[in-house]
This record gives structure tokens, C-alpha cells and sequence, in this order.
């Protein structure tokens, strides 16, 4: 195990126990996360080619292959890969499905016309992993790409904080937009639109787009 391995526990922590609980976990709850997807994604037309990183168990990327995006998805963990082939197959989609390392992903630059990066961000505890993630992504990108992170300026973060002060050890990270959005500017791609969940929950979804030259 490589030192960026121990850096943070999304990258090993889902087994094939793990990973299936997670998939199978209450569909009543993707609901309103996969509603924010679909009004993201409006702003990014069609057709156009899309890698979802990382994948987990395919619901992103049942959801853009169902809204007619060219769609691909990739992940570290196999058993997270083996869910959305079985996921993508039940729904009827032919998805290319690979592992992927998200920290140096092996695609050309420019690959795909849009990249999705849903529920992962918030687990990088730190600025150059942050930096060196959204640099990835903007480098296989062509146009767009769109990334959810947890905003500290809501209720649900402040909860967290609480619990933190009272010693409970927390495996999720709070980014400004301000932080994100200088991360991806340094990359050459400017903010068009932010989307957050709802009034309560810290989970937000920025779309960027490559700023012509």
C-alpha cells in the first residue's frame, strides 16, 4: 500500500461487503442526489461523451446513460467495478467500465467531452491531493466537468463540526467554493454554475467548463 493509499479510506475501504451494502443501500435516498445530477447536467449538451469518476456502483452512470450521454465509468475498487456492470447490464446500458486510479488517470488528454466526479471529493483531506485530483480530471476533460464537494457554510457541516469538538474522529472535508474553484482555475476552467441539494445538506455540484484560448 503506497503512502496516497493511506491518505484517505474511500481509496481501500470497499470490500466486496463494503461495496455492496453501499450499493444496495435505501434507492428512496439516490433520489434527491440523483435529481441535483440531472439538473447539472443540463448545462452540458448532447451528444457528448462522459466518464463517470468514480463510479461506485453505477447509479450516476445508469442515470447519464438513460439521458442519452455517451457513457464510460471507472473506479479503483473491483467490486464497485463488477456492481455497475451488473448494474449498467440490468438497465439495459452497454457501458465501458475500467479501473481507474483518479489520482493518475490513464486517458489521454481531452478523452471525453465532459467528466462527472459525484460524492467523492469531500474524502481528500488535503489541499495537494485536492490540487492534484481536480488537475486530472480538467486534463482528460475537453469541456466540461462536473464535481460535487461538501460546502462548510451549512447546517449539515456545522453538525459535523460539533461532533468534531466533542472528539469523534470525522472522515469527511469541508471545501469552500471559493477553494474548489481555484483549484480548477489554476487548470484553465472557470465556474458556470453551482447547484447545492437542498437548505440543509452540505453536499453541493459545481459544473466548470475549459476556458477558450
Amino acid at each position: 500500500m503506497t503512502e496516497s493509499d493511506v491518505a484517505y479510506g474511500a481509496k481501500s475501504k470497499y470490500t466486496e461487503v463494503k461495496a455492496r451494502a453501499y450499493a444496495n443501500r435505501d434507492a428512496r435516498r439516490n433520489i434527491p442526489e440523483l435529481r441535483l445530477v440531472a439538473r447539472a447536467f443540463q448545462l452540458i449538451p448532447k451528444p457528448a461523451s462522459v466518464l463517470d469518476m468514480p463510479c461506485g456502483g453505477g447509479r450516476v452512470t445508469v442515470l447519464l446513460g438513460q439521458l442519452g450521454y455517451q457513457i464510460s465509468a471507472g473506479d479503483y475498487s473491483d467490486p464497485m467495478l463488477q456492481i455497475t456492470r451488473e448494474t449498467t447490464a440490468a438497465n439495459g446500458l452497454k457501458v465501458d467500465v475500467f479501473k481507474e486510479d483518479i489520482e493518475q488517470l490513464s486517458q489521454r488528454d481531452k478523452s471525453f467531452d465532459a467528466i462527472i466526479c459525484f460524492r467523492f471529493f469531500h474524502h481528500l483531506p488535503n489541499a495537494e491531493l485536492r490540487r492534484k485530483v481536480v488537475g486530472e480530471l480538467c486534463r482528460v476533460a475537453r469541456r466540461h466537468v462536473a464535481m460535487s464537494y461538501f460546502n462548510p457554510k451549512t447546517l449539515r457541516a456545522l453538525e459535523q463540526e460539533i461532533r468534531k469538538l466533542r472528539g469523534r474522529k470525522l472522515t469527511v472535508f469541508n471545501t469552500s467554493l471559493a477553494e474548489v474553484s481555484a483549484y480548477f482555475a489554476e487548470y484553465g476552467f472557470r465556474l458556470v454554475k453551482n447547484f447545492r441539494l437542498d437548505l440543509i445538506n452540505n453536499l453541493h455540484l459545481a459544473v466548470f467548463e475549459r476556458v477558450p484560448r
